[in-house]
């Protein structure tokens, strides 16, 4: 599931074509066990826990989970003096 930091959890997977493929294989897991109740009944229910644990939990910790991965490596959280700033960090790695 999501690691425990200092910062709070970690949703992110190793890429956003990752993190995308696990949201394809949960929603349509979620989307095909409710699909498939008329046709084979509730057992079509059990993709259900396939569908959350593809998506690590629930639908909004996956999006946590996208967000943090796109932002990745391209934000960078700074604090002091009772205050916290947030900055744009260029690809070679220097601060905006």
């Amino acid at each position: 599931m999501s690691t425990t930091t200092p910062d709070g959890p970690d949703f992110t997977s190793g890429s956003a074509s990752e993190h995308v493929m696990r949201g394809v294989v949960g929603f349509g897991a979620l989307i095909g066990a409710v699909a498939l109740i008329p046709v084979v009944g509730p057992i079509g229910l059990m993709l259900v826990p396939v569908g959350l644990i593809a998506l690590r939990g629930c639908p909004m910790c996956w999006t946590i989970g996208l967000i943090q991965t796109i932002s990745r490596g391209r934000l960078q959280r700074s604090c002091g003096d009772d205050r916290c700033t947030l900055t744009v960090v260029d690809r070679e790695g220097a601060a905006r």
